[in-house]
């Protein structure tokens, strides 16, 4: 009888608290401590708005639910910050802007989503590239892991500077000598094998400078800016010089990007049976480099449609900035410029990995986007929100 009275009490109560307090519709009105009790399964339309009724354990706590449009479903999501990371200046602005715009059924500019593609190079605009490519890392611990498998290695200059680190004699044996390491430690072996020692070397691996994971060293504003256009229904591809094989296993890990939509220089492979078992050789030779004009031949032989926004960070991405530029419609053409010394490395014109020079006179004539990593960063890398 008691709980009968309380019930009566409760709901009593609850109408008069309904019927004489006013609401904001975009908040729940009075706070309350106490541990919920219950739901009451219950609501009421007024003016098309729900009220909820939510018994507590001191006291009845209402709240309102309020049906919003699709336009100010918009500009909710628009208030809310989608790159925390980057500081309040013009390339942020100028990046909200054009998603803004592109997404907005309303604009003269929109695009509808199945023509929102993106695309990044990888080395210097996803993460970091010095002193040396990542990749080299990987084939240069290779070499390491293999060496002792293998004694005639101790008469050859060139893998044996790669034992001892001494990257500036590895420099000199050039494009031809890197591929000749490539071939030692990237053939020979099928498609099945070689993905897990990715797999391994990326979540072990560490950076000799900074003594960060190679994972660790993405660049956090570049995560938040990809997951930002997938947020709004834009394909983000990665167009990178580096090994297709050597990406694919680990970016939709740690960019959110899927193997599918990756597209690097690839080696030779051939089609074996190994006992009975087809599977994919890796050859030696290089069959497909995916640098400067050859990135515009990838995305059209791959992708088949023309990017909308594209970001790059050397000479090498240059045609890519370009063709994208050249479409119709709203277009992004973007550089990650290289200016923080304290925190990362500052390069451009005259340096060895990551040249930017001819790009940086072609985006100071056409208007492109260059995102200056000092001034517009907040963080650079992930660890750094750690700290």
């Amino acid at each position: 009888m008691k709980n009968l009275l309380n019930l009566f009490l409760i709901i009593f109560l609850t109408g008069l608290f309904l019927s004489s307090c006013e609401f904001d519709h975009n908040k729940g009105e009075k706070k309350t401590t106490g541990s919920e009790l219950d739901t009451l399964a219950v609501t009421r339309e007024e003016d098309n708005k729900e009220k909820t009724i939510v018994i507590m354990e001191d006291t009845v706590v209402v709240t309102k639910n309020v049906t919003i449009s699709e336009k100010e479903k918009r500009e909710a999501k628009r208030i809310k910050d989608p790159l925390p990371s980057w500081n309040d200046t013009n390339s942020k602005n100028r990046i909200i802007e054009f998603v803004k715009v592109v997404t907005d059924k309303e604009s003269a500019n929109y695009v509808p989503p199945p023509e929102r593609i993106a695309t990044f190079d990888n080395d210097g605009t996803l993460w970091s590239e010095q002193p040396i490519y990542f990749q080299l890392y990987f084939v240069f611990d290779r070499i390491k892991a293999l060496a002792p498998s293998h004694p005639k290695w101790k008469k050859d200059k060139l893998i044996q500077a790669v034992i001892n680190d001494d990257l500036e004699k590895v420099r000199k044996y050039g494009a031809e000598g890197l591929g000749k390491l490539m071939a030692l430690t990237q053939s020979g072996m099928t498609t099945d094998e070689f993905d897990p020692l990715v797999k391994k070397w990326i979540k072990t691996a560490r950076h000799p400078v900074t003594g960060k994971k190679f994972s660790e060293m993405v660049f956090q504003p570049m995560l938040e800016l990809i997951n930002f256009l997938k947020e709004n229904d834009f394909k983000v591809y990665i167009v990178s010089g580096g090994g297709i094989d050597f990406m694919r296993p680990w970016t939709e890990q740690v960019y959110g990007v899927p193997k599918e939509q990756v597209i690097g220089s690839r080696q030779k492979l051939k089609y074996e049976k190994v006992n009975g078992k087809p599977v994919l050789m890796k050859l030696s030779d290089i069959e497909f480099v995916d640098d400067a004009a050859n990135k515009v031949i990838a995305i059209y032989q791959i992708i088949g449609k023309r990017p909308i926004l594209s970001f790059g960070n050397s000479d090498g991405d240059l045609q890519m900035l370009e063709w994208t530029w050249a479409g119709k419609g709203k277009r992004m053409s973007a550089y990650i410029h290289h200016t923080d010394a304290k925190r990362e490395w500052v390069y451009d014109r005259n340096s060895k990995i990551g040249t930017l020079n001819k790009g940086l006179d072609e985006a100071a004539e056409k208007g492109w986007l260059v995102v200056d990593m000092k001034k517009d960063w907040k963080v650079i890398h992930p660890y750094e929100l750690k700290k």
